[in-house]
């Protein structure tokens, strides 16, 4: 099932609502109780305004303004304004970007939280982190580099130019010969 929107504040689930009596397929079936129909929806999605559900897949570049969560598969580029949550079921190759990231499921690709990266068990992380603040909880797997930091002054230090001057060794003993140079830009 997958929902974009903001229908599911509603409690809009596709169906309208509950079901009527017997509609369940079997004769004798009993309505869908709402405990029933809460368990088969993941935690936490009452202040998502965008779901991508399990069994669904996406391919290419996906932009969220507001809290989502992802248990389906996506490949490409994600970017998100607020918190985005990876789910168990969740299969992602994607580079993403977030305030605030909540890994529960796989991901492979680099991750940027400009807030906060969190990884919780059973989470798998294969790619760089680069976050001002960063938990990984136990039975969590991750495979990377991390840069902590604000990400602003991170962009800026890649950018920064750096000058390699070299060493001359004379056959007299080992002597250090500096040129200077000054780069021109």
């Amino acid at each position: 099932m997958a929902i974009f929107g903001k229908d599911r504040e509603r409690g809009d689930r596709g169906f309208g609502g509950s079901l009527p009596p017997g509609a369940g397929g079997l004769s004798g079936d009993s309505p869908v109780s709402d405990r029933d129909r809460s368990r088969s929806m993941p935690e936490d999605v009452s202040g998502t305004s965008a779901f991508l559900g399990k069994g669904s897949r996406v391919t290419g570049k996906l932009t969220f303004e507001g809290p989502v969560r992802i248990e389906g598969q996506i490949d490409g580029e994600t970017a998100a304004q607020d918190t985005l949550t990876i789910g168990e079921s969740a299969v992602v190759n994607a580079q993403i970007v977030g305030n605030s990231i909540v890994i529960h499921g796989r991901v492979t690709g680099d991750v940027t939280a400009r807030k906060r990266l969190e990884i919780r068990a059973p989470g798998k992380l294969y790619g760089n982190i680069t976050t001002p603040s960063l938990v990984i909880h136990e039975g969590v797997v991750f495979e990377g580099q991390c840069s902590m930091g604000a990400v602003e002054t991170q962009r800026a230090d890649k950018d920064r130019k750096v000058a390699h001057f070299p060493k001359e060794e004379r056959a007299d003993g080992p002597q250090l010969k500096v040129h200077s140079e000054v780069a021109n830009k």
